[in-house]
């Protein structure tokens, strides 16, 4: 029997493998103008990122242009009106994971909608005034990953969706440009991004695509294999060596144009105004006295974690005043806005340092200042603006009762050795510290001198001016507060039965500052707390004290109070109130040979002898040359009072309130206080308060008015109501005349008696712009 073998089935051809290799290449294709897209969107955060203090901005940026190419490429498919929602839904989920990764990461109290809501509110003037490095944090990186996310989904909408790359390109490179130009000149400038920049968009431009489409850009659809390959090959040559040549150019062009520009780019943090400090704040050495009086008033509570208590707890430092007019002492700090860790400053040589760490919690203390052992290098608790140059901390937000916070500081004790040989330096680097105001008493300067005479080297004067002070005054809690030139001059010279000689420290520190630069020493003034152990700190601990800036070792504080144990010497026991006579052997000998008198002249020739002698003539001239200059004065007066009276009681009362409004602007500008047209009508109060205070108080009087005083804040009420409100009535527009009078009198009052007199016919009202 034959048996028959059935044909086995054919097996089943092997698929070339070339289809598979081909779907490859195209999705490379493909992905490769998206991935060009999320690389042009990164690299501006790696640009801006240069400014940071770490990597934590620039991740979340990458994330953000990888995000939004992603959802705009899955979201091809959709109706081109659905991609937008859809987008904007995932932005809102990065965003808020962002913030909460960069409040995380900054260590902020509160919860994810308190720190969005902020962070919403303050993003763009915080991210312009913060201090370089920028700590990231959710104020700070708001703006730009949002910024990104919205350049990616642009870019990807344009470039995918509607097939026009190049205009596609348009958002990243906005995005790229907005990060240098914030950047500004606080970093090198970004050769190498740049570079990479331009050779991605180049391999962009140069992706065909879908293949075998000419709808999708397929230049060789349509062509025969063999041609449709030899074009492929050109093709791809050509974009190698146009990418080559981009690249070649942009890395040899770029530094050339950074060489050619010789002036500093404009920053653009000085477009906005850092933040500010109130007027308590600004000048803190008023509070001294205040809280001499009130000792047992909680101001904070301090708990020292690590440092060294060696010589007592470290001093707390509140405020660093450099600036003094004559009047007052002021802080004059730029505070820029500051994330955890603060600038590092290198210590002087020589110099011993040690940490110290403290958490603190705020009781009675107002304002803004946040009280810290110098220097303050990281802040956690609390969101802080630093000013570099003086070391001083505020919360912008201001204090409030329970606030806590932990402070790490650097602590700097000079070497001792160095200070006594150091010299003080000198120059426009310095002239803030050694600006001696016009007008200082010449007993001030008398003494200064002689402290000073006796004394040649820097450190000596420092101690002889603190030696004599510690030595010659008393410590009293109820000393009347002040520290300008009739203050410190009552102070230092006053009798000691009527009130003299004696102060609290506010007055010690402020003459030793002032007699201080009258000796050449380089001086400001810090205002902070003087802690008997951890625990409150009170009222009673509130303290200021002198420091002097020493070549080579820096600032270096000075005690110049007295002992509690000694009785304090009669002041006329070292210094000569009054310059003495000169004896007779240091009478200056007359000159050898004595320069003869001229003969008197004789009368010329037929000269009248009979007519009016010269006293005559003389008199006659200068009783006419005083008619003429009292006409000239009482004309100006007249003008003056029309002026004021076609201002305050002419036109409607709108008109009439704008009218002493710009009485009120006049007696500022008369006073030496000019105003500005940009600052708003309550900001103009607050100066002209300011002026009348300080006014009062260079003249020995009040420091505050009452209706003179308060009532400019109702006369810019006034004036905002007649500019933007329903209107005004003729009551008002008589208030406002009562108010303005009332302020420029008071105002006027405050001047020396020459300078009243003077006000009332000074010209300037006349030609001012009305």
């Amino acid at each position: 029997m034959v048996t028959v073998t059935p044909p086995r089935p054919a097996a089943a051809p092997t698929p070339p493998a070339a289809p598979a290799r081909g779907r490859v290449a195209a999705v490379l294709r493909a992905a490769l103008l998206p991935v060009a897209l999320v690389v042009l969107v990164a690299l501006s955060g790696v640009v801006l990122g240069r400014v940071y203090a770490d990597p934590l901005l620039t991740r979340l940026m990458v994330g953000a242009a990888v995000g939004s190419v992603l959802v705009g490429v899955a979201a091809r498919r959709l109706p081109s009106w659905l991609v937008a929602p859809v987008s904007v839904a995932a932005l809102a989920g990065w965003t808020l994971l962002s913030l909460r990764l960069a409040a995380s990461h900054a260590a902020l109290p509160g919860g994810l909608g308190e720190v969005a809501g902020d962070a919403a509110r303050n993003a763009i003037p915080r991210l312009l005034t913060a201090m370089i490095p920028v700590q990231p944090a959710p104020d700070t990186v708001l703006v730009p990953v949002v910024a990104a996310w919205l350049a990616g989904l642009t870019a990807t909408e344009v470039a995918l969706r509607a097939g026009r790359v190049l205009l596609g390109y348009l958002p990243p490179a906005l995005l790229y440009a907005g990060a240098l130009y914030v950047v500004g000149p606080n970093a090198a400038p970004a050769v190498g991004p740049t570079v990479l920049f331009a050779a991605v968009a180049a391999v962009g431009l140069a992706a065909p695509g879908r293949r075998g489409d000419p709808a999708a850009g397929d230049p060789v659809a349509g062509l025969a294999p063999a041609v449709r390959a030899a074009v492929r090959l050109r093709l791809a040559a050509a974009s190698a060596a146009g990418l080559a040549v981009v690249v070649a150019l942009a890395a040899l062009l770029a530094p050339v144009v950074a060489g050619q520009v010789d002036e500093r780019p404009v920053d653009p943090r000085r477009y906005v105004e850092p933040p500010q400090v109130e007027s308590l704040d600004e000048n803190p050495l008023i509070r001294v006295s205040g809280w001499a009086l009130n000792p047992d008033q909680r101001l904070l509570d301090v708990r020292t974690v690590t440092g060294s208590t060696e010589g007592g707890p470290p001093r707390i430092r509140l405020a660093v005043l450099s600036d003094y007019d004559g009047v007052t002492w002021r802080v004059g700090a730029t505070y820029r806005n500051a994330g955890r860790i603060l600038p590092a400053v290198d210590p002087a040589p020589g110099a011993t340092t040690d940490t110290v760490r403290q958490e603190i919690t705020v009781a009675d203390l107002t304002g803004r200042l946040l009280p810290a052992v110098p220097t303050p290098r990281e802040v956690g608790g609390a969101r802080v603006a630093y000013d570099p140059a003086s070391g001083t901390l505020i919360r912008p937000e201001g204090l409030a009762s329970g606030l806590r916070y932990d402070v790490s500081s650097v602590r700097e004790r000079p070497d001792p050795n160095l200070v006594t040989t150091a010299n003080v330096p000198a120059g426009d680097a310095v002239s803030r510290v050694l600006r001696v105001p016009d007008g200082a008493p010449e007993q001030l300067r008398r003494l200064a001198t002689q402290l000073a005479e006796s004394n040649g080297a820097p450190y000596a004067r420092a101690d002889a001016i603190a030696t004599f002070l510690a030595e010659h005054y008393r410590v009293t809690a109820d000393a009347p507060s002040g520290h300008a030139y009739p203050n410190l001059t009552f102070f230092l010279f006053g009798p000691r039965n009527g009130g003299g000689q004696r102060g609290t420290s506010e007055q010690f520190a402020a003459a030793f500052a002032v007699l201080g630069r009258l000796a050449g020493l380089p001086t400001r003034v810090v205002v902070g707390f003087q802690p008997k152990a951890d625990g409150p700190v009170r009222a009673a601990d509130a303290y200021a004290w002198p420091e002097v800036l020493f070549e080579g070792v820096g600032w270096v504080p000075f005690d110049p109070m007295p002992r509690p144990d000694e009785e304090p010497r009669p002041v006329e026991e070292d210094f000569r109130p009054q310059p003495e006579e000169p004896p007779p052997s240091e009478v200056p000998a007359p000159t050898e040979q004595p320069t003869p008198t001229p003969p008197a002249a004789a009368p010329a020739p037929g000269r009248a002898q009979g007519g009016p002698g010269t006293p005559v003539l003389v008199g006659g001239g200068v009783g006419g040359l005083l008619l003429v200059v009292g006409a000239v004065l009482a004309a100006l007066a007249a003008m003056r009072r029309r002026l004021s009276r076609s201002r305050l009681e002419r036109g409607d009362p709108g008109a009439r309130i704008a009218g002493a409004w710009r009485e009120l602007t006049d007696a500022l500008r008369l006073a030496g206080r000019p105003v500005g047209e940009d600052l708003s009508a309550a900001e103009v109060a607050e100066r002209a308060r300011r002026a009348l205070a300080e006014a009062r108080a260079g003249a020995g009087g009040p420091s505050v008015g009452d209706v003179d005083s308060s009532g400019v804040g109702e006369l810019a009420g006034l004036v905002n109501r007649a500019t933007f409100g329903p209107g005004t009535s003729p009551d008002q527009a008589e208030r406002a005349a009562i108010l303005v009078a009332s302020y420029g009198d008071a105002l006027r009052d405050a001047r020396p008696r020459w300078r009243r007199l003077w006000w009332r016919v000074h010209p300037g009202p006349l030609r001012w712009r009305r």
